[in-house]
């Protein structure tokens, strides 16, 4: 089967089926070119899944991907890139074993094909050339024939005429056998140009059409032949990668099967663990009793029997732990006073009226109703260190010591702190090392640099490292009072206010003292009950044992007012206070005149300057007049 002895008439569809057959095969270089920018443009959106989903460093998040459940949903966006990289893959092999390869042969077969058709266009040509040539020749041995025979007849018409002379027949004779002779040649030329092209037109047809023929036959079967390869590379390249996309798939199976549900509810334990425990029952108060009602366990300050109090040591806590409320809500709530502040005076001076302006005088209300008022109102919490947390985060950020944390989470936290700090020494440490033994090479060998130049650098490892040091004593130290090693820190005095010592100086010591446990948490001492009141202000320095509440602006006294009631401060005309609270709707405004003294005011009374910038809350304000 050859296309040479069965399509030898067919050269012009063989053209057009070979350009069909180039035409095909760009068809499906196209293919795979596109299928190469799906793979591209699908691993892209894979990594960009994968990326878009990872934790960002620094973040919450990434503290959230501690349980199993997050680190196998981050092991399943780590597999996925690699997946994603499979993808690459393929589109890489493709490229390089099936478009790049292909290209090339295109190009040659292109030339192939041009060159063949050129050679059988030129023996077309040539054979061509033949039957004109023997086309010519018999038109010219016909016409001699012709010419021939007219001068024969003519010869003869004159040799039978007796009229003619002799020398015309003579002459007429030589016409005639001139003619005879170039119809001879002519004849020969033509047997002899016949015989030539009959040999062409056997060689053509026999010989350089099938050549040509079988070459492109060739050709066309090599084109078949290589893009049947390349379909068959095309299936291999997605085969090779099927392993590691498998493996990855394992990977993701084997992450899911990791999740642990009862691992993750205790690391929730020991992420949320505040150490405390839950808060006692609340005791009766009879207010039947026409008596004074004692101070209850529930009214925040608990009175031991003998009147001493003790601080507590690294023990936990067996009383209720105080109701979680934020300070300055709590502090309105049992110190502002309950009525409308007082209007300001008529006249432009308080000296117009006689008595000046009084502070909106009420029975004062037992300390038990203001606890139960706060307890109903809303949020409600627990304890003090919550307490502490949201004035923390209120005021910036929290305390060194971390004390705005419950204990659990404190301790852990200390612990951060300590390791995060000998690591930081250990790195001093090895520097150090290192500049020491470049020293000792110095010393050795001064012409590599000189020995002194290291010194300055070693003295400021060596303040770093004790700095360090000092740290770390200290963070071990907080973290040993949480753990219950060390005794808790000794309180500071607490602040009472000098009229309430007047008054009542044994007061002080009666009443019920709170004491900080080692992680800063607030409990109370169960004890016996006592009849008296406690103070305002010696509940409001419960709260500021630690940090005050700051200052907001300032403020000047347009009128002078006798704060009488529970919670109000005494100011002049023409004074100048620290604002710590702002008018809240209730026409009170909270101040501060120094470390020590505190309280509300009418807002009326007052001009108020606020400032961004938070004052020392222990500078002391002059009276300046107006």
């Amino acid at each position: 089967m050859s296309w040479g002895t069965e399509l030898w008439d067919q050269f012009d569809n063989l053209e057009k089926h070979t350009q069909w057959g180039i035409d095909v095969l760009e068809k499906y270089i196209k293919f795979v070119k596109e299928r190469t920018e799906i793979e591209l443009s699908y691993a892209k959106q894979l990594r960009n899944l994968s990326k878009k989903y990872q934790p960002k460093k620094n973040s919450k998040e990434e503290e959230e991907y501690r349980y199993t459940s997050t680190r196998a949903f981050l092991a399943t966006l780590n597999e996925m890139n690699d997946y994603a990289g499979q993808h690459e893959v393929i589109s890489e092999n493709m490229t390089s074993l099936i478009t790049g390869e292909l290209t090339r042969y295109v190009q040659e077969l292109k030339q192939e094909r041009k060159s063949h058709f050129h050679d059988g266009r030129k023996a077309q040509q040539h054979i061509e050339t033949c039957w004109k040539q023997l086309e010519a020749s018999k038109r010219r041995f016909e016409r001699d024939c012709k010419e021939a025979d007219r001068a024969q007849q003519y010869f003869e018409k004159m040799d039978a005429d007796i009229n003619v002379t002799k020398a015309d027949v003579e002459k007429a004779r030589q016409q005639a056998q001139l003619r005879h002779q170039m119809a001879e040649d002519s004849k020969a030329e033509y047997s002899s140009t016949l015989q030539k092209f009959n040999s062409e037109q056997h060689e053509h047809y026999y010989t350089h059409i099938p050549n040509i023929f079988q070459k492109i036959q060739e050709m066309e079967e090599r084109r078949i032949v290589r893009i049947g390869e390349s379909m068959k590379t095309f299936a291999e390249v997605d085969r090779q990668v099927i392993p590691i996309i498998g493996k990855c798939l394992d990977e993701i199976t084997k992450a899911a099967e990791s999740v642990d549900h009862k691992n993750d509810s205790q690391m929730v334990i020991e992420a949320f663990k505040s150490g405390f425990e839950p808060p006692g029952d609340v005791d009766f108060e009879d207010f039947t009793q026409p008596m004074k009602r004692t101070v209850s366990e529930s009214s925040l300050s608990n009175s031991r029997g003998d009147g001493k109090s003790e601080p507590k040591f690294g023990s936990k806590s067996k009383g209720k732990l105080w109701p979680f409320i934020k300070k300055n809500k709590l502090m309105s709530l049992l110190t502002s006073p309950h009525q409308p502040p007082p209007p300001p005076p008529a006249s432009a001076s308080p000296s117009a009226v006689p008595n000046g302006p009084q502070s909106p005088k009420q029975q004062k209300e037992p300390l038990s109703h203001r606890f139960n008022e706060f307890m109903t109102s809303k949020p409600k919490i627990h304890c003090f260190r919550s307490l502490k947390r949201g004035l923390s985060l209120k005021l910036g950020a929290g305390p060194e010591d971390f004390s705005n944390l419950p204990p659990e989470q404190r301790r852990k936290k200390l612990q951060q702190k300590v390791d995060e700090l000998n690591r930081d020494i250990q790195k001093e440490m090895d520097s150090r090392d290192a500049l020491t033994k470049m020293k000792d090479v110095y010393i050795k060998n001064p012409q590599m640099g000189d020995a002194a130049s290291v010194d300055h650098r070693l003295a400021e490892l060596g303040q770093n490292i004790e700095k360090l040091r000092l740290e770390v004593q200290k963070f071990e130290g907080w973290l040993a009072e949480v753990e219950g090693r060390l005794p808790a820190r000794t309180e500071q005095p607490r602040r009472q206010s000098g009229v309430y010592e007047a008054q009542n100086p044994s007061g002080v010591n009666s009443c019920a003292q709170d004491r900080e446990s080692p992680d800063g948490s607030y409990t109370e001492e169960q004890s016996q009950e006592t009849e008296m009141k406690v103070p305002a202000t010696d509940f409001d320095d419960e709260f500021d044992d630690e940090e005050p509440l700051p200052t907001i602006g300032t403020c000047k006294a347009l009128y002078t007012f006798e704060g009488q009631n529970e919670g109000t401060i005494s100011v002049a005309e023409g004074e100048m206070l620290y604002v710590i609270e702002e008018d809240k709707g209730d026409g009170w405004t909270r101040i501060r005149r120094n470390e020590d003294e505190e309280g509300y005011v009418p807002t009326s009374y007052v001009e108020v300057y606020l400032d961004k910038n938070a004052k020392d809350v222990h500078k002391p304000l002059q009276k300046i007049s107006e």
